[in-house]
């Protein structure tokens, strides 16, 4: 009788590549969803408190009694605390920086605004130039860096943070660490879903994500994504690995 092993083979490894093509669309799903909410946000929430805060200063310039002033003023500031944070959040919804200036300096900026506002130190290595990354790639890596440097801020409580960004043969490595409190993978649930979600993202574009952390011993975190994609392979040896620069802000 012929075996049958063979196609059960072929039907599982079909099985676990479709699931990795679903899951593929399924992001691109995501961040065209992101780009949409963005765009609402911008073109009519924004736009709305633009408009509210004009008038409001009408206001306060026909006040008559410092009272009014001071309560119209009070009212600014606290719409001004809206706009910034709406700013924040199409910020993280729609990843324009990274379009429009590249990973690196996508990486870069983000990296720099949380030493901004929260006082820790940024330690970058990054690459000064970069080959051609597939786009999905490029997204996955952007996002990973915003997830993980907002849980960063969140939990850590560290006084130092570094990104470091590599290319590696045919992977293009990331990493983040802190010197911060560390936590127990499996006591921390409010970390789960971002984790999640970043190594979810890894494995459909066929790569990996570490995460080694103790408690009292800050976080480190190792992702692993093919980039030699759409062609790029026959420039990989001139260009792959570029120059690195060393920061810290």
């Amino acid at each position: 009788m012929p075996s049958r092993a063979a196609p059960k083979t072929h039907v599982l490894e079909t099985t676990a590549s479709d699931a990795a093509e679903l899951s593929r669309q399924l992001l691109k799903a995501q961040e065209e969803e992101r780009r949409r909410i963005s765009r609402e946000l911008h073109d009519e929430t924004g736009q709305a408190l633009m408009v509210l805060r004009f008038h409001l200063e009408m206001l306060g310039g026909e006040a008559r009694s410092e009272e009014q002033k001071a309560k119209i003023q009070e009212a600014l500031d606290v719409l001004d605390r809206s706009i910034e944070g709406l700013r924040r959040t199409i910020a993280r919804l729609s990843p324009r920086v990274l379009e429009e200036l590249g990973l690196v300096t996508a990486i870069r900026r983000q990296a720099l605004l949380l030493a901004k506002h929260t006082g820790m130190k940024a330690h970058l290595e990054l690459p000064e130039d970069i080959a051609p990354i597939d786009h999905d790639v490029e997204v996955a890596l952007y996002r990973s860096v915003q997830e993980a440097l907002h849980n960063l801020a969140k939990h850590s409580r560290a006084s130092n943070f570094t990104v470091r960004l590599a290319l590696t043969g045919n992977k293009v490595s990331l990493q983040i660490e802190d010197d911060g409190v560390g936590f127990s993978p499996r006591t921390a649930p409010e970390r789960g879903f971002g984790l999640t979600g970043m190594r979810e993202r890894a494995a459909a574009l066929g790569g990996s994500m570490k995460v080694h952390s103790e408690r009292g011993k800050g976080t480190h975190i190792r992702i692993l994504l093919p980039w030699l994609t759409y062609g790029v392979r026959k420039n990989a040896a001139g260009s792959g690995r570029g120059s690195f620069r060393r920061a810290t802000a």
